[in-house]
């Protein structure tokens, strides 16, 4: 599937979904949940708690309130929130997980960031490889627009960088 690296901050990204990288309590903390927990309201945080806990790497989804999206899904890539790291399986059923549940929600656009490598402690170069793969062998249905997003300058190049060694 093809995608685009982009720079900014996820809460103020226009798509049909926005993927928020949750610990499987979905309790929003900092991080990309908190940027997205201000754009969208405090109700996006009781909406999400309200469909948890989840197993690490699955995903559940909630309105995405006052941000510039339909939903917002939550992918669990790191344990608990706050108190385990993320995996490489993790990443990578968090990303795919994410993926399925945009497109069986008939999703044309979709924004992901890097799963995992923030808070939950993955290290970003490897935590961005497996994201793009997932991303790059993903076959879907209705998802034409999808961004893998960056933050900083930093993580913008090393993102970069690893989804340049995916596509070879």
């Amino acid at each position: 599937m093809e995608f685009d690296v982009v720079q900014g901050d996820i809460a103020t990204q226009s798509a049909d979904a926005l993927v928020n990288a949750a610990g499987t309590s979905l309790r929003m903390g900092s991080g990309v949940a908190g940027a997205l927990r201000r754009g969208a309201g405090e109700e996006i945080t009781e909406a999400a708690i309200a469909k948890g806990p989840v197993e690490l790497g699955e995903v559940a989804v909630t309105d995405a309130y006052e941000l510039d999206a339909e939903y917002v899904i939550h992918a669990a890539a790191m344990p608990h929130y706050g108190d385990g790291t993320a995996t490489a399986e993790s990443v990578r059923e968090a990303t795919r997980n994410a993926l399925e549940a945009a497109d069986e929600l008939g999703c044309g656009s979709l924004v992901i960031p890097a799963l995992g490598c923030g808070v939950a402690g993955f290290d970003l170069e490897d935590g961005a490889r497996i994201i793009a793969e997932e991303l790059d062998v993903f076959e879907p249905d209705s998802l034409a627009d999808v961004r893998f997003i960056a933050y900083s300058d930093g993580e913008y190049r090393t993102i970069l960088e690893a989804t340049e060694a995916v596509r070879g």
